[in-house]
This record gives C-alpha cells, sequence and structure tokens, in this order.
C-alpha cells in the first residue's frame, strides 16, 4: 500500500526566456552614434534594466496573498473561514505558483474544505506558509460530525509549511470518557483525499477531536518535521493514519498522543492494521519502517487483523533500526482483534501475513513478553524474519518471546529467543 516516496518536483517555468543576443541586440541599439555617453553607464543601465525586468517578472511567478488582507482576523475569537477560503481561490485563480501566508496570531477557523481539481483550482503548486496558529471551535458540536476540520480534497502540488493547528478536543474527549451519550465522533484536524505531490512540512498539531493528520487515497506525499500532541487519555486521536495511499514518506516527527502514533490500512494501530474488518478489503504492502524511537508506549510497532473472514493481506514490510525504551509490546502481530467478543465467528482471521522483516531491533520492555506473534489458525504467518534483535525485560532481566501459528528464521543475535513453530 505505502511505497518508498519518489518525488519529482516540477520546476515552474519562467514565462519570458532571455536569449543572450538580447542584451546584444539592445546595446547595438543603444550605442550612441557620438560617445557622448561611456559605454561602461549604458552597460549599467542595460543590466539595470534586465534585473529589474527579471525581478518584475519574478513576483509574478510566485505571488504572496496574506490572508490578513482578505479580512482574516489574528485575535482567535472571530471566525475567519471566509477569509481563508478567498485567499485559496484568489490562489486557484492563477496558473502561477502561490503563497497563502498566515501570519503570527490566532486565528478561528470552522470547518473548511480546499478543493482542487481543474474545475475549482487552476494552480498546481499552491504553498500555505503558516508562523501563527490556526484554532477549532471551542464547542465540540461545531465541528465534531463534520470528519474533517481542514480538508484539502482533490489537490494536485499542495506544501503546509509551519504552524500550529490546534483542534480544542478537550471537551469532546472527556465527553467520550464519562460516557455521555450524543458525543459526536469528532473531526480530523488536517486531511488529503485525492491528492497528489503533497508538502506537510513544520506543521504542528495539538489536541484534536480524533486523528491529527490523514493521508487518504492519495499518492506522493511528504510529511517531514511534524508534531504531534494531545493527551495520554485522548480516544481515538491517532497521530498520522495512512489509508488506500502510495509512495508516503514520513521522516523526522515527533508524536505523542492518546492512540496510534502511526496507523496504516483501513483501521487503526501503529503502523499496520486494523485489517480485515470487511471481507472484501484491500491490503497493505511494501511498507518501510525505519529509524524510530519508541518511549513509554503501549506498542512498538503492531500488525493488527480482526478475527474474522477477509481476502486482505499485509505483506512485504521491514521493521529495522528500531529503539524501545520501555515500550509494553515492542514487536507485536495479532490477528484476534475483535472489541466486545462480535461478530468474530471462530476467531480465524482470513488476513495473509507474509514476508515481514524485523531487523536491528533493541531496547527494553515493560512487560515480559517482548515478542508476541498471535496469528491465525487458517493462515498461519510465515516468511517472519527475525535479525539482530535484542530486547530486555526492564532493564537487565531476560524477556521471553511467544508465537502461535508463527512460521519465520531467525539471523545474528537474537533476544529473546525465537519460538517459530518452523523455519521457512
Amino acid at each position: 500500500m505505502a511505497q518508498p516516496l519518489s518525488m519529482h518536483h516540477n520546476t515552474p517555468q519562467p514565462n519570458f526566456f532571455f536569449k543572450p543576443s538580447f542584451a546584444s541586440f539592445i546595446m547595438a541599439h543603444l550605442r550612441p552614434k557620438h560617445n557622448t555617453i561611456p559605454l561602461l553607464v549604458i552597460k549599467a543601465l542595460v543590466h539595470y534594466f534586465l534585473f529589474t525586468l527579471k525581478t518584475t517578472i519574478a513576483s509574478y511567478d510566485d505571488q504572496t496573498l496574506n490572508v490578513i488582507d482578505f479580512g482574516a482576523k489574528p485575535g482567535g475569537e472571530i471566525d475567519s473561514s471566509r477569509a481563508f477560503l478567498d485567499a485559496w481561490e484568489s490562489a486557484c485563480n492563477t496558473i502561477t505558483p502561490s503563497t497563502i501566508y498566515v501570519p503570527q496570531g490566532r486565528f478561528l477557523i470552522g470547518k473548511v474544505v480546499f478543493k482542487g481539481s481543474h474545475e475549482y483550482c487552476k494552480s498546481n503548486g499552491i504553498t500555505m506558509k503558516i508562523d501563527g496558529a490556526l484554532v477549532a471551535p471551542s464547542n465540540y458540536d461545531d465541528i465534531g460530525n463534520d470528519g474533517n476540520w481542514l480538508l484539502f480534497d482533490d489537490v494536485n502540488g499542495v506544501s503546509i509549511i509551519g504552524g500550529v493547528l490546534d483542534g480544542q478536543g478537550n471537551g469532546l474527549w472527556a465527553c467520550k470518557r464519562f460516557g455521555k451519550r450524543n458525543c459526536p465522533m469528532g473531526a480530523t484536524n488536517l486531511g488529503f483525499t485525492n491528492s497528489n505531490n503533497i508538502v506537510i512540512n513544520g506543521v504542528t498539531s495539538l489536541n484534536s477531536e480524533m486523528y491529527h493528520i490523514v493521508i487518504d487515497r492519495s499518492k506522493n506525499v511528504k510529511v517531514e518535521g511534524v508534531r504531534v500532541s494531545a493527551s495520554g487519555n485522548s480516544p481515538n486521536t491517532d497521530g498520522i493514519h495512512v489509508q488506500l495511499s502510495s509512495f508516503v514518506t514520513i521522516i523526522a516527527s515527533n508524536i505523542a498522543t492518546g492512540d496510534d502514533c502511526i496507523s496504516i490500512g483501513p483501521g487503526t494501530t501503529n503502523f499496520v492494521g486494523s485489517l480485515g474488518k470487511e471481507l472484501e478489503e484491500a491490503g497493505a504492502e511494501n511498507v518501510t519502517v525505519k529509524t524510530v524511537t519508541f518511549t513509554g508506549t503501549e506498542n512498538g510497532v503492531r500488525i493488527k487483523s480482526w478475527g474474522r473472514p477477509s481476502n486482505g493481506f499485509a505483506r512485504n514490510i521491514i521493521f529495522q533500526h528500531l529503539t524501545m525504551i520501555n515500550v509494553q509490546n515492542p514487536i507485536v502481530i495479532d490477528q484476534n482483534y475483535c472489541p466486545n467478543e462480535k461478530g468474530c465467528p471462530g476467531q480465524n482471521s482470513g488476513v495473509k501475513i507474509s514476508n515481514v522483516m524485523y531487523q536491528d531491533i533493541h531496547g527494553t520492555s515493560a512487560t515480559e513478553v517482548a515478542v508476541r506473534f498471535n496469528c491465525s489458525p487458517r493462515n498461519p504467518c510465515n516468511e517472519i524474519t527475525l535479525e539482530d534483535v535484542k530486547l530486555t525485560f526492564q532493564t537487565n532481566k531476560q524477556a521471553q518471546a511467544s508465537c502461535i501459528h508463527a512460521q519465520g528464521i531467525t539471523s545474528g543475535f537474537v533476544q529473546p529467543s525465537a519460538c517459530f513453530s518452523s523455519n521457512i
């Protein structure tokens, strides 16, 4: 599903081309018949003319649109949604690259959909540069049933750079935590659907009502330097969720939230799952997770599927160069997920899990069982590889491994010792 990113940046071409003969042409026509003006002065005037013309053209090539000029108010009390949409519309009405600039301050925004496609947007290069903070309404009923707070739909070549997105989800978390009736599902802070060539860089997502960032049915997405933060008791506040997408890269980011840090697939878990909820379902494949530190999390790397019939799969997955610090379940495959024990006849998952590599993983487990493969009796996990894995229980105690219907091999030093039912 998610594959290694291969970004191709299309550099906008200038509207005018200057050939070497252009300056020569001007020089020839400006050269005086009588040497009353020094040639050096003429050359300086020509170069100044060319520089000024190029600068003017460049200003048209990349226009900057300040949301303040469209009526946005930075005090955090007046709804600025219309101003942001007007700035987006202005950027879309030109084929040249544009920057929507959000200065310092707190800007109150309701649910906003930034629409792309040629029907709504001519531009294939819009950057939203945020120096301030976008703030969701404090009343969760305002956006709680909308699915997304800030949604980019069917866009191409959009970059979100910097800034804070504050979902103000505390009220909704409390509603759910105390079991109140009629609590809305909650809104995702930032969503991209049906989009291509997306960059999310240096963004801070705070206190989302539900998911923080969702990449859905999109291609060529780079997430870098992102910080996600929400309370440990905030339900369903996954950091970054990726589904039905390809060529997605997430690097150099810090995620601390109440649910899964990164989830891939139609459901939620750290990295892959929850697969197999439906009989006909797309799988997850070609996923690489590397150079990550997990600190005090419930799970490290987990593949999870429902214990019910499905034609889904998880394959060609690599977990490498990982550090676990006091993680409750550092390495997990769980094919018996069935909340409330309903709708899972026989607890037999139809999801096929194969070709999964765990390489160079070190650290400490908060529980004695550091490696747990709980696979399906109908479709045992196969082609599982543990290579150079060293996990201890707490500080120096020996950790254990547990395997059910799991087939694989080990390579190099592996601790705890593998417990595969057979080699492959």
